[in-house]
């Protein structure tokens, strides 16, 4: 990651007060200054900004008879043999630039700088040369955006208010292409261009919603492309953009672990660092001051726990007396900023600032890595978002952690595998089958949960027969622990006992959920699934909803996963960091309500609150709305207690 002064950054997406998107036409250095004095003032200590293409690179195509190319000009100039003049960069432009990275590190504000920012909030901004014209794969506009990033990136590398350079504002949206080998180059391309003149600051990707793994007819960036390409990976999580997450309020356990889920995903699946580098609820017509401040509280600490680096807020000021596109298009692109037009300060900035200063006063270092018991692996054919994003809540509420993977690259080792909501003829690709199949018969435990998803060999490896599957719309009537629950699934799989112990039946005595000896561990089989029951359900993860979370946590305990503190709250989440002989661990309420719970702790250590709006008295924990609490957990001994072995 790039270099701040916090743990756990925070911040915001920056165009001027009074401009927006115009900032650079309309240019009023006092305005600017004032806002970074502003920000700064509040807590803010990381800005992105972005140079807004068609200002700083005013191309225009000059053209003779019957519109055959001639010269490439800034505007009417005549081109210069300068460097400037190769890249057709407005110098003005450049000034301005470098002007604000000047008052930014007057006011102490560090600068991530958007290079190619072409698709800004509903809008496309191309030179008048491009327009018309894919950029993402004409040859000309490549040509001048190499130049235009090696221009700016040559000239502002040794800038102290620099982070790191962002290759533009969601640059997947500025153009159409289907083919994964396309995106790839575009990235490839525009990430070497960077480091050919800067090796020192980091290239940060600026996408969202990328894809897990090549699927035909799919979308063409990939998560693990850009974790190759780039240094650091970002998500964009908006609830209402996302697929199953505007499903409740939007500071409810769905919304407010939204970001932490997806920024794991990327980490993960893609190899590299990734931060929050947009977040918001778009506006007062989505949620008030009130959701709006639980949501951002609870999102930062889910994304502190979960080593997600940073959050930079969309955006830092109000919009709504703009009068240019796109704010005259969208409503939704009017009232985003932590300041309102008159500056007054909204809930996100208290919030935000709230943060900070809390790890800043009480000297809290970054977190070491949240130790994950087992490891979740997606799969072909299934709707791997939804899936992703409930099986990372349903974890969260059995109290353990997952690491993502994708079937179909390497499997990382563990005690614990799970294959969520499998789907399609494929299933996993028959090589990494094997290889679970045979670390289970070494001892592991996995837990397979099923849509309408094909393993072979299974009869024999699960300890039941396959009667019959169809797609029936039947009702399956589900009762284990205290889930008693009736769902219609995808597809109705009927199964014949053969040697495995039945964990739940249905009415009609077929077994639900199963498990099976395979070798030294432990096969369970679930024909549910739970993942794409729960993460398409309104209200899944609500206090009261049927607990589907007994299926992991039965899992969790074939697998001996052990924690050094465990509670009775699904809603309150725990994630431990082991530090030398003890562990920090940040407890998280996910309710719009305060929580109370007692704290089950191992015998011989002391567990101490840190910061957080709580308190601990013995083994009793009160967390208010939407909030956490850091507590240190110190071993009498010199030692890791013995329940946090695994």
């Amino acid at each position: 990651m790039f270099q701040t002064d916090s743990p756990f950054f925070v911040g915001c997406n920056y165009w001027a007060s009074h401009a927006g998107t115009a900032m650079w036409r309309e240019w009023d250095r006092a305005r600017v200054e004032e806002d970074l004095r502003l920000l700064a003032a509040n807590g803010i200590e990381v800005v992105r900004i972005f140079p807004l293409w068609p200002d700083f690179q005013p191309l225009v195509r000059h053209t003779i008879y019957k519109q055959i190319f001639r010269e490439m000009r800034r505007g009417e100039e005549a081109p210069e043999r300068t460097e400037a003049g190769r890249a057709g960069v407005d110098p003005v432009m450049i000034e301005r630039l470098g002007t604000v990275l000047d008052l930014a590190a007057e006011a102490g504000v560090r600068v991530i700088v958007g290079l190619l920012t072409g698709w800004m909030s509903g809008r496309m901004h191309v030179p008048r040369a491009f327009e018309g014209v894919n950029v993402l794969t004409d040859p000309g506009a490549l040509r001048y955006e190499v130049r235009m990033v090696r221009y700016l990136v040559k000239t502002f590398r040794n800038h102290p208010a620099v982070s790191a350079w962002d290759l533009g504002n969601e640059c997947n949206c500025c153009g159409q292409i289907d083919n994964p080998d396309e995106a790839w180059l575009w990235t490839c391309l525009i990430s070497n261009a960077i480091r050919l003149e800067d090796a020192a600051h980091p290239v940060v990707s600026g996408m969202h919603t990328l894809q897990v793994g090549h699927v035909p007819g799919g979308r063409a960036w990939l998560i693990e492309d850009q974790g190759e390409l780039t240094d650091v990976l970002t998500t964009h999580p908006y609830p209402i953009f996302t697929p199953n997450c505007n499903l409740e309020p939007v500071n409810t356990i769905r919304n407010a672990f939204h970001a932490a889920t997806e920024t794991r995903l990327y980490a993960d699946l893609g190899g590299a660092p990734a931060f929050i580098e947009e977040a918001g609820t778009l506006g007062p017509s989505f949620a008030g001051e009130t959701r709006v401040a639980g949501y951002v509280r609870n999102m930062l600490w889910n994304a502190y726990a979960h080593h997600c680096h940073g959050l930079l807020w969309w955006c830092a000021f109000h919009q709504d007396h703009l009068e240019q596109t796109p704010y005259d298009w969208c409503a939704m692109e009017r009232e985003l900023g932590m300041f309102s037009a008159d500056g007054t300060p909204g809930a996100a900035l208290r919030e935000l600032s709230s943060f900070r200063r809390m790890l800043e006063e009480n000297r809290v270092a970054a977190l070491p890595e949240f130790r994950r018991n087992a490891v979740m692996i997606l799969t072909p054919g299934q709707d791997r978002w939804t899936v992703a994003q409930a099986g990372f809540l349903l974890a969260k509420q059995a109290n353990f952690d997952i690491t993502f993977a994708d079937g179909n690259g390497e499997i990382p080792e563990s005690d614990f595998y799970i294959l969520p909501s499998i789907a399609g003829n494929e299933g996993i690709p028959a090589r990494n089958y094997r290889k679970l199949l045979a670390r289970v018969r070494a001892g592991a435990v996995l837990l397979v949960t099923c849509d309408d998803g094909i393993l072979q060999p299974f009869n024999e490896e699960f300890g039941v027969d396959v009667d019959y599957r169809a797609r029936t719309g039947q009702e399956v009537h589900v009762r284990f622990a205290d889930l008693d629950a009736r769902v219609v699934p995808p597809c109705c799989i009927r199964l014949l006992n053969r040697r495995a112990e039945v964990l739940a039946e249905d009415d009609d005595h077929s077994p639900v959920f199963c498990t099976c000896n395979c070798g030294a561990g432990r096969l369970l089989y679930c024909t549910i699934p739970i993942e794409l029951e729960c993460g398409r359900r309104s209200g899944a993860f609500l206090p009261g909803a049927d607990p589907w979370w007994r299926i992991y946590e039965a899992a969790a305990k074939e697998a001996r996963i052990r924690r050094i503190v465990t509670r009775t709250d699904p809603s309150l989440t725990l994630t431990e960091h082991p530090a030398g002989t003890g562990a920090w661990l940040v407890a998280v309420n996910n309710t719009c309500a305060e929580i109370s719970d007692h704290l089950t702790l191992p015998a011989g250590g002391r567990l101490e609150p840190v910061c957080g709006d709580g308190t601990l008295r013995g083994s009793e924990i009160r967390i208010a709305a939407n909030s956490g609490l850091l507590l240190r957990w110190t071993p009498e001994r010199d030692e890791i207690p013995a329940a946090a072995e695994r």
